[in-house]
């Protein structure tokens, strides 16, 4: 049952991240477009810089769940050199997974409320596109969310580890400058 529930959360996570890359890929195409509309036609597309605000938003909080799922996030390490593997790794793991558990939560609530009041008031951008603003803010939720579930994932992996007893904790990718 637990495995089954950490492959379903593993999915919600990638989907988060895929569709992360399509918005940036978006951001990117829409930001050419602009310096390409500005040079060549001396014009501007008016939208560019608001949409690629939105699309950045957007992004970050999709991918909020893979990030913790590939341990991504920065993190204090510091008790992690201490510990090595041993079970109170797992134990202090599973601590920061139920308090990140609890914050994410308490976050998608308060970002549901702000989605929810641009539905019930038809907010609308400044900009000239008037964008419908509950589309872009639509995202902050779902990927907080989408953390919530990972963080239950994930806590759910340390479980299963100490039940098992194979305390084996994976390093940080360190080719990424950490």
């Amino acid at each position: 049952m637990n495995k089954r529930l950490i492959t379903i959360i593993d999915k919600f996570s990638f989907f988060g991240g895929a569709l992360s890359g399509i918005m940036i890929c978006s951001a990117f195409i829409l930001i050419v477009s602009e310096i390409i509309t500005r040079t060549i036609f001396n014009s501007t597309l008016y939208v560019a810089e608001e949409y690629s605000g939105y699309l950045m938003c957007c992004l970050t909080f999709a991918a909020l769940g893979i990030t913790l799922r590939d341990k991504g996030h920065i993190r204090m390490t510091f008790l992690h050199n201490i510990l090595k593997n041993s079970k109170y790794l797992l134990v202090l793991d599973m601590i920061c997974y139920v308090i990140g558990f609890v914050f994410s939560i308490w976050i998608t609530y308060f970002l549901g409320m702000f989605f929810w009041d641009s539905v019930i008031n038809n907010s609308r951008s400044m900009q000239i596109s008037e964008t419908y603003l509950a589309i872009p803010q639509f995202f902050m939720p779902f990927g907080s969310f989408i953390l919530a579930l990972q963080f239950i994932a994930e806590f759910l992996k340390s479980h299963m580890a100490l039940k098992t007893g194979k305390v084996e904790v994976i390093a940080e990718d360190k080719s990424l400058g950490r």
